[in-house]
């Protein structure tokens, strides 16, 4: 891996060239997937089939599309019942966690007569996006799953690509069924998204999309936003390290490849205040890219978006970091837990040489769908909190409506809306 002097310049540098990555800098793209949208959303079904054929080499009718109870009995009978166990075991850590974030309705009272409040509701129904193409993601499917679940969505429908022969992946059909869907469309692309957004004759349409994709499904849910819901638009995956002299060279080489190898355009990224870490690191990564057998694509990532930044001390490390705002970070210092202090941007952390990134992947709990390209600064990961929505309560006796009513009436008038002034005004006209 190539190793980098971090200064203000390559920083800014570095920053620019991840940003590269960015699904607004494929606007090549949108015209094709205006196209397939516009296509959707006139044609319904006869479009989307023949999108799925031409992209998928499938041919579907509104008897086939949607996976049969058979056809996941079929596939569940096809999985290693070792992988069903681990499955199971995965899905209740994840549902155990969410289950800390469900939130409660509320209300409060004053003797004046005021009640205020907010009511949480479970989104109607959700879109869940589960890609194919390069690799199988069974682990989406729970973590789009559960949290939605948890949270009392009341329909959860499921779309994937299929394969060539017409089916979906087995194991990402056994995912489905551990974790309760039932409605399963072998639909995908952009395609799969015009659908959940505008609805067709056989795919309802939903009131929220989730789920991560490729370049064309991330500028799909991109349009469709503002017919539907979104959860964010996925970019490619990130890891940044960030290690001081204690750090084990070859745990965070084998770290650092763990992303590499999900695309062309993923990051891997150290940041370190040591030498000699740097170079043990780089000699790490060189000798597992002998033996793994995604090779070709984890050297593509690395040559484009893979860097060694050495830093002079801990304080210009930690503004990197922050800077760059990874959607995974791994703190590997002498005291982890005193540097996540210093932490403000990033989707998720992993403290301390044993908490490497596959963890959060699959296994611990928290969601992996996370913020990418720099979003960590503002967007979170998917929880509990996307497939809810919140409404506000507001009941005012007349009481303490009339100890107001002046100066609501001062602020509409402030504004120049008379009738906003006159519907306060109107309760109170016969006492005056």
């Amino acid at each position: 891996m190539r190793t980098v002097k971090l200064t203000p310049e390559t920083r800014k540098e570095i920053l620019t060239n991840l940003l590269k990555r960015s699904t607004f800098q494929y606007g090549s793209y949108m015209d094709t997937v205006n196209q397939i949208l516009a296509d959707i959303r006139e044609k319904g079904d006869e479009a989307l089939f023949a999108y799925t054929e031409k992209f998928d080499h499938v041919k579907l009718t509104p008897e086939t599309v949607r996976v049969s109870p058979e056809e996941v009995e079929e596939a569940c009978g096809q999985v290693d019942p070792e992988f069903l166990r681990v499955l199971r075991r995965a899905a209740e850590n994840i549902r155990s966690y969410h289950q800390h974030q469900v939130r409660n309705s509320w209300i409060t009272t004053r003797e004046d007569g005021v009640m205020l409040g907010q009511r949480i509701t479970p989104l109607e129904s959700v879109g869940l996006y589960v890609p194919g193409g390069k690799a199988a993601y069974p682990s989406s499917v729970l973590m789009n799953l559960i949290p939605a679940q948890v949270a009392g969505v009341k329909r959860l429908i499921m779309v994937t690509p299929p394969g060539k022969d017409g089916k979906v992946n087995p194991q990402v059909l056994a995912a489905a069924r551990e974790g309760g869907v039932t409605e399963i469309y072998k639909i995908g692309g952009a395609q799969a998204i015009g659908a959940l957004a505008y609805g067709t004759q056989s795919i309802p349409k939903v009131n929220k999309i989730t789920g991560p994709g490729n370049i064309y499904v991330a500028l799909a849910k991109r349009a469709v936003f503002g017919y539907v819901g979104l959860d964010s638009i996925a970019g490619p995956s990130e890891i940044l390290v960030l290690a001081d002299e204690t750090a084990n060279p070859r745990y965070v080489a084998a770290d650092l490849l763990s992303q590499a190898e999900h695309d062309e355009l993923a990051s891997a990224i150290l940041v370190t205040t040591s030498a000699e870490l740097a170079g043990q690191v780089s000699q790490e990564v060189d000798s597992f890219l002998q033996t793994l057998s995604r090779r070709e694509i984890i050297e593509k990532s690395l040559e484009n978006f893979g860097y060694i930044l050495l830093a002079d001390n801990i304080d210009d490390a930690v503004d990197a970091v922050n800077a760059i705002a990874s959607e995974h970070l791994e703190i590997v210092t002498r005291d982890p837990y005193q540097t996540m202090t210093r932490i403000q941007n990033a989707g998720a952390i992993f403290l301390g040489p044993y908490s490497s990134e596959p963890l959060g992947d699959y296994f611990a709990g928290p969601n992996h769908v996370l913020p990418t390209n720099g979003t960590a600064k503002f967007f979170s990961p998917l929880g509990v909190d996307d497939f809810i929505k919140k409404s506000s309560l507001i009941s005012y006796s007349r009481e303490a409506l009339r100890e107001i009513s002046q100066d609501i009436q001062t602020f509409a008038r402030a504004e120049q809306l008379t009738a906003h002034a006159n519907s306060i005004a109107v309760r109170f006209e016969e006492e005056e």
